[in-house]
């Protein structure tokens, strides 16, 4: 899972900004429990000085929303599997 949401916030953000625009992409995800599971996504952004016209919040707020969205189809795809 950890994985998963990791992936999907990297993607992210390298689909909105090229990496020689991004100084620092820290991904910390957390996952605490079995049922019920408690995820913590942490995202830290730093741009290149060159990068202006990007808000940096919005853009690592939008990345967790992606982490949250693909751990939620992982979660629903293993459920189904393991119905079959």
């Amino acid at each position: 899972m950890c994985e998963v949401a990791e992936k999907a916030a990297r993607e992210y953000v390298l689909s909105q900004l090229p990496s020689r625009r991004i100084t620092v992409l820290d991904i910390t995800v957390e996952t605490e429990g079995a049922k019920p599971v408690s995820i913590n996504v942490d995202v830290e952004i730093v741009l290149s000085p060159l990068t202006k016209k990007y808000s940096v919040e919005k853009l690592a707020n939008e990345a967790i929303e992606k982490a949250f969205a693909s751990v939620e189809t992982h979660l629903r795809e293993s459920i189904c599997k393991s119905t079959k």
